[in-house]
């Protein structure tokens, strides 16, 4: 396969990391389209409780994803492991459109989460790679509206489809399994991988001097792709409170990106609002968050990521309050909920830049897949959460209190994380 160096000349990778976010993005919206049909029908013996059941234990498999899965991207190569995440989760949603009762269908939602949710750590790892120095935050939103477009286009599909809901998770499955040639093909070995694969071949110390800086450059990288990696090394200086404001601001922002997305067409059909326009709703948010990734990007990479992160946060707390509060003019609706998905689903993206900038190259799959995988928890605590409430029938405005809760501590969990982070792997403070 090529290396790094010589795919910079090409838009495959970019392209093919952005479409692996479209799968994230599917995933992220197709079980909130059907759950308001599985409920009314009662389809495989689904409830209410069976379905924040599935809702559940599908994110349990992506939180274990991100967090035991993603890290090997750090020892064994971020191509490799994207091709085993797209495989396996393809193939596993596909079952899902056949499960013959609850049990089943939240299993193989489960099983396909286990992929899915080491993916967009190692995807984003793999980016962050790849881009120029100084352009973290747009290089990472840029490949996250990918995972905002999946949405938009799962919830417009929906539209069409539902109540075919089997149909959904073919469709799904096959978009995946298309991709697979195109990793396959296209998709050359992350940096680190390609640095290790040269130790060996050349002796960098014998380099001349007038190529002293690339070749200090390669040192780095081949002696990080030889070092072990784990989750110990974020206990160590200086990252342990970085690591901690990072998780909770994870958690709460996955917390409002998986609560949201799972259930607000049911939330709104507890205000009184049609199941249609629920999925309309659902619509217009993930365009919103289409929107919000690219103004975060441009403003964070100028202003700074932590800045940006704190103020995002802090709006989609506001917006989440409004919409607590029924809206009877349509229009002003969709504009609540616009505005509310630019800060919510954006707010969340920020904080994995910020990880792809305050780590270096040898922990960054590794910290990646920490700030995923404890986001994930808050993935699952989200829709759990708020399909209680749905159960006990005080959904509306209950939910969007949770929600506001949550914004509001991550912006005091990001207070704990320095602006400026000074390791032995990087010559210059990191300051974003």
């Amino acid at each position: 396969m090529p290396t790094m160096s010589s795919a910079r000349r090409s838009q495959w990778p970019v392209w093919l990391c952005w479409l692996a976010m479209v799968l994230d993005g599917f995933d992220l919206v197709v079980l909130g389209t059907v759950i308001p049909t599985l409920i009314k029908t009662g389809e495989l013996g689904f409830d209410a409780f069976g379905a924040t059941f599935a809702a559940t234990i599908s994110l349990v498999g992506v939180g274990l994803g991100a967090l035991f899965i993603a890290p090997l991207s750090d020892k064994f190569g971020r191509r490799r492991l994207l091709m085993a995440c797209v495989a396996s989760f393809s193939l596993f949603t596909i079952g899902v459109a056949f499960a013959p009762n609850v049990a089943v269908f939240s299993l193989l939602r489960m099983l396909a989460g286990l992929g899915l949710g080491a993916c967009l750590p190692a995807a984003l790892a793999y980016i962050n790679d790849y881009a120029p120095a100084g352009s973290a935050g747009k290089s990472t939103t840029r490949t996250m509206t990918g995972y905002h477009v999946g949405a938009v286009a799962t919830a417009l599909l929906a539209i069409f489809i539902v109540p075919n809901w089997r149909l959904m998770f073919i469709i799904g499955g096959l978009a995946g399994l298309a991709l697979l040639p195109f990793l396959w093909a296209k998709l050359p070995e992350s940096l680190p991988a390609a640095a290790s694969a040269r130790v060996g071949s050349e002796d960098v110390t014998k380099q001349k001097a007038s190529e002293h800086a690339n070749a200090t450059t390669a040192v780095e990288h081949s002696t990080s792709a030889k070092q072990k990696t784990g989750f110990r090394d974020l206990l160590q200086k200086p990252y342990p409170m970085v690591a901690v404001g990072i998780g909770i601001a994870s958690f709460m922002g996955l917390l409002l990106v998986y609560g949201l997305n799972t259930w607000l067409p049911q939330l709104m059909a507890a205000a009184g609002y049609p199941v249609s326009t629920g999925l309309t709703l659902l619509l217009v948010l993930n365009l919103g968050a289409v929107a919000g990734l690219f103004l975060a990007g441009v403003l964070a990479d100028k202003h700074g990521t932590k800045k940006i992160v704190l103020m995002w946060f802090g709006l989609s707390a506001v917006f989440l309050a409004i919409l607590s509060v029924k809206i009877q003019n349509e229009f002003l609706l969709n504009a609540a909920v616009f505005v509310t998905g630019v800060f919510v689903f954006s707010s969340q993206v920020l904080v994995y830049a910020w990880v792809s900038q305050l780590f270096p190259p040898r922990l960054r799959g590794t910290a990646l897949g920490f700030a995923a995988g404890v986001g994930r928890l808050g993935a699952i605590v989200g829709p759990a959460v708020t399909g209680t409430l749905v159960a006990a029938n005080i959904a509306y405005p209950a939910g969007f209190y949770v929600f506001v809760a949550a914004g509001l501590l991550a912006v005091a969990a990001l207070f704990l994380v320095p602006s400026e982070v000074k390791t032995a792997d990087v010559g210059v403070p990191v300051e974003r």
